[in-house]
Protein backbone atom coordinates (compact mmCIF):
# COMPACT_ATOMS: atom_id res chain seq x y z
CA UNK A 1 0.00 0.00 0.00
CA UNK A 2 1.47 3.34 -1.03
CA UNK A 3 0.90 6.44 1.07
CA UNK A 4 -0.12 6.63 4.73
CA UNK A 5 -2.51 4.02 6.13
CA UNK A 6 -3.89 6.42 8.76
CA UNK A 7 -4.84 10.01 7.94
CA UNK A 8 -6.32 12.87 9.92
CA UNK A 9 -8.96 14.74 7.91
CA UNK A 10 -10.00 18.07 9.41
CA UNK A 11 -12.81 20.19 8.01
CA UNK A 12 -13.08 23.85 8.99
CA UNK A 13 -15.47 26.67 8.21
CA UNK A 14 -14.44 27.88 4.76
CA UNK A 15 -16.39 27.29 1.57
CA UNK A 16 -15.51 24.06 -0.23
CA UNK A 17 -17.30 21.24 1.58
CA UNK A 18 -17.60 19.06 -1.57
CA UNK A 19 -13.80 18.77 -1.49
CA UNK A 20 -13.91 17.32 2.03
CA UNK A 21 -16.69 14.84 1.29
CA UNK A 22 -15.08 13.65 -1.94
CA UNK A 23 -11.70 13.21 -0.25
CA UNK A 24 -13.30 11.24 2.57
CA UNK A 25 -14.99 8.97 0.03
CA UNK A 26 -11.71 8.41 -1.83
CA UNK A 27 -9.78 7.63 1.35
CA UNK A 28 -12.41 5.09 2.37
CA UNK A 29 -12.30 3.43 -1.05
CA UNK A 30 -8.51 3.20 -0.75
CA UNK A 31 -8.91 1.40 2.61
CA UNK A 32 -7.37 4.17 4.72
CA UNK A 33 -8.23 4.72 8.36
CA UNK A 34 -9.60 8.26 8.67
CA UNK A 35 -9.51 10.29 11.88
CA UNK A 36 -12.21 12.88 11.23
CA UNK A 37 -12.40 16.32 12.85
CA UNK A 38 -14.88 19.07 12.02
CA UNK A 39 -15.54 22.51 13.46
CA UNK A 40 -19.00 23.80 14.32
CA UNK A 41 -18.70 26.46 11.62
CA UNK A 42 -17.85 23.76 9.09
CA UNK A 43 -21.00 21.83 9.98
CA UNK A 44 -23.06 24.95 9.24
CA UNK A 45 -21.28 25.54 5.92
CA UNK A 46 -21.68 21.88 4.96
CA UNK A 47 -25.43 22.07 5.51
CA UNK A 48 -25.48 25.17 3.30
CA UNK A 49 -23.32 23.85 0.45
CA UNK A 50 -24.41 20.20 0.34
CA UNK A 51 -27.33 17.94 1.20
CA UNK A 52 -25.35 16.48 4.11
CA UNK A 53 -26.57 17.38 7.60
CA UNK A 54 -24.16 15.87 10.09
CA UNK A 55 -25.39 14.87 13.54
CA UNK A 56 -23.85 17.10 16.23
CA UNK A 57 -22.47 14.34 18.47
CA UNK A 58 -19.22 12.57 17.49
CA UNK A 59 -20.53 9.01 17.89
CA UNK A 60 -23.68 9.71 15.87
CA UNK A 61 -21.59 11.52 13.26
CA UNK A 62 -19.25 8.54 13.03
CA UNK A 63 -22.18 6.21 12.42
CA UNK A 64 -23.62 8.58 9.81
CA UNK A 65 -20.33 8.95 7.90
CA UNK A 66 -19.67 5.22 8.02
CA UNK A 67 -23.04 4.56 6.39
CA UNK A 68 -22.73 7.54 4.01
CA UNK A 69 -19.39 6.37 2.60
CA UNK A 70 -19.88 2.63 2.95
CA UNK A 71 -16.85 2.43 5.21
CA UNK A 72 -15.99 -0.61 7.28
CA UNK A 73 -16.76 -0.51 10.99
CA UNK A 74 -14.08 1.54 12.73
CA UNK A 75 -12.55 2.82 9.49
CA UNK A 76 -13.79 6.36 10.21
CA UNK A 77 -13.20 7.68 13.71
CA UNK A 78 -14.79 10.98 14.73
CA UNK A 79 -13.62 13.08 17.70
CA UNK A 80 -15.10 16.07 19.48
CA UNK A 81 -13.36 19.44 19.36
CA UNK A 82 -11.95 19.02 22.89
CA UNK A 83 -11.26 15.30 22.93
CA UNK A 84 -7.71 15.62 24.21
CA UNK A 85 -7.43 11.86 24.79
CA UNK A 86 -7.81 11.09 21.08
CA UNK A 87 -4.79 9.70 19.17
CA UNK A 88 -4.46 12.83 17.04
CA UNK A 89 -3.70 14.92 20.14
CA UNK A 90 -0.34 13.23 20.72
CA UNK A 91 2.73 12.57 18.64
CA UNK A 92 2.82 9.01 19.90
CA UNK A 93 -0.59 8.21 18.43
CA UNK A 94 -1.23 10.63 15.57
CA UNK A 95 -1.46 9.45 11.94
CA UNK A 96 1.41 10.03 9.52
CA UNK A 97 -0.44 12.73 7.56
CA UNK A 98 -3.09 15.39 8.08
CA UNK A 99 -5.22 17.29 5.58
CA UNK A 100 -7.26 20.37 6.48
CA UNK A 101 -9.83 20.87 3.72
CA UNK A 102 -11.26 23.37 3.41
CA UNK A 103 -8.97 25.35 5.69
CA UNK A 104 -10.43 28.61 6.98
CA UNK A 105 -8.11 31.58 7.32
CA UNK A 106 -8.85 31.59 11.04
CA UNK A 107 -7.60 28.01 11.33
CA UNK A 108 -4.62 28.90 9.14
CA UNK A 109 -3.73 31.72 11.54
CA UNK A 110 -4.14 29.53 14.63
CA UNK A 111 -1.90 26.80 13.22
CA UNK A 112 0.73 29.35 12.16
CA UNK A 113 0.92 30.77 15.69
CA UNK A 114 0.87 27.43 17.49
CA UNK A 115 -2.53 27.93 19.08
CA UNK A 116 -4.09 24.73 20.37
CA UNK A 117 -7.54 25.92 21.39
CA UNK A 118 -9.32 22.94 19.84
CA UNK A 119 -8.47 19.49 18.53
CA UNK A 120 -8.04 20.60 14.91
CA UNK A 121 -5.38 23.10 15.94
CA UNK A 122 -3.71 20.64 18.32
CA UNK A 123 -3.64 17.89 15.69
CA UNK A 124 -2.00 20.25 13.21
CA UNK A 125 0.51 21.35 15.85
CA UNK A 126 1.38 17.71 16.54
CA UNK A 127 1.78 17.02 12.83
CA UNK A 128 4.21 19.91 12.46
CA UNK A 129 6.27 19.15 15.54
CA UNK A 130 6.61 15.49 14.55
CA UNK A 131 7.73 16.54 11.04
CA UNK A 132 4.83 14.69 9.44
CA UNK A 133 2.91 15.69 6.33
CA UNK A 134 0.46 18.57 6.78
CA UNK A 135 -1.60 19.68 3.78
CA UNK A 136 -3.66 22.85 4.13
CA UNK A 137 -6.28 23.71 1.51
CA UNK A 138 -7.33 27.35 2.05
CA UNK A 139 -10.34 28.73 0.19
CA UNK A 140 -10.57 32.52 0.35
CA UNK A 141 -10.60 35.40 -2.12
CA UNK A 142 -8.85 37.73 -2.10
CA UNK A 143 -6.04 36.89 0.30
CA UNK A 144 -4.90 39.62 2.68
CA UNK A 145 -1.26 40.22 3.56
CA UNK A 146 -1.94 38.51 6.89
CA UNK A 147 -3.21 35.39 5.11
CA UNK A 148 -0.19 35.33 2.80
CA UNK A 149 2.26 35.85 5.66
CA UNK A 150 0.67 32.97 7.56
CA UNK A 151 0.92 30.73 4.49
CA UNK A 152 4.59 31.61 4.05
CA UNK A 153 5.26 30.96 7.73
CA UNK A 154 3.60 27.56 7.54
CA UNK A 155 5.34 26.68 4.30
CA UNK A 156 8.67 27.45 5.95
CA UNK A 157 7.66 25.10 8.77
CA UNK A 158 7.14 22.29 6.29
CA UNK A 159 3.40 22.45 5.68
CA UNK A 160 2.10 22.19 2.11
CA UNK A 161 -0.19 25.04 1.08
CA UNK A 162 -2.57 23.83 -1.64
CA UNK A 163 -5.09 26.58 -2.45
CA UNK A 164 -8.47 25.37 -3.65
CA UNK A 165 -7.78 26.58 -7.20
CA UNK A 166 -8.82 23.90 -9.69
CA UNK A 167 -7.25 23.89 -13.14
CA UNK A 168 -9.01 23.75 -16.49
CA UNK A 169 -6.50 21.99 -18.76
CA UNK A 170 -8.44 18.73 -18.28
CA UNK A 171 -11.52 20.45 -19.78
CA UNK A 172 -13.96 20.00 -16.87
CA UNK A 173 -17.61 19.58 -17.79
CA UNK A 174 -19.18 19.61 -14.33
CA UNK A 175 -18.62 20.93 -10.83
CA UNK A 176 -17.73 17.37 -9.84
CA UNK A 177 -14.86 17.50 -12.35
CA UNK A 178 -13.50 20.62 -10.63
CA UNK A 179 -13.85 18.99 -7.22
CA UNK A 180 -12.07 15.88 -8.48
CA UNK A 181 -9.17 17.99 -9.75
CA UNK A 182 -8.41 19.29 -6.26
CA UNK A 183 -8.98 15.97 -4.54
CA UNK A 184 -6.69 14.26 -7.04
CA UNK A 185 -3.96 16.80 -6.23
CA UNK A 186 -4.34 16.02 -2.53
CA UNK A 187 -4.16 12.29 -3.16
CA UNK A 188 -1.07 12.75 -5.34
CA UNK A 189 0.65 14.60 -2.51
CA UNK A 190 -0.28 11.78 -0.14
CA UNK A 191 1.05 9.25 -2.67
CA UNK A 192 -2.33 7.52 -2.70
CA UNK A 193 -3.48 6.10 -6.05
CA UNK A 194 -6.16 8.01 -7.97
CA UNK A 195 -7.62 7.76 -11.46
CA UNK A 196 -9.61 10.99 -11.50
CA UNK A 197 -6.96 13.17 -13.10
CA UNK A 198 -4.15 12.17 -15.48
CA UNK A 199 -0.77 13.62 -14.63
CA UNK A 200 0.43 16.44 -16.89
CA UNK A 201 2.20 15.01 -19.94
CA UNK A 202 1.22 11.45 -19.08
CA UNK A 203 -0.02 10.74 -22.60
CA UNK A 204 2.25 13.19 -24.40
CA UNK A 205 4.15 12.02 -27.45
CA UNK A 206 7.19 14.21 -28.13
CA UNK A 207 7.37 16.18 -31.37
CA UNK A 208 10.29 16.99 -33.65
CA UNK A 209 11.06 20.37 -32.07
Amino acid sequence: MSGPERITLAVTGASGMPYALRLLDCLVREDREVHFLISKAAQLVMATETDVNLPPKPQAMQTFLTEYTGAAAGQIRVYGKEDWMSPVASGSGAPAAMVVVPCSTGTLSAIATGACNNLVERAADVTLKERRQLILVPREAPYSSIHLENMLKLSNMGAIILPASPGFYHQPQTIDDLVDFMVARILNLLNIPQDMLPRWGEHHVGGDE
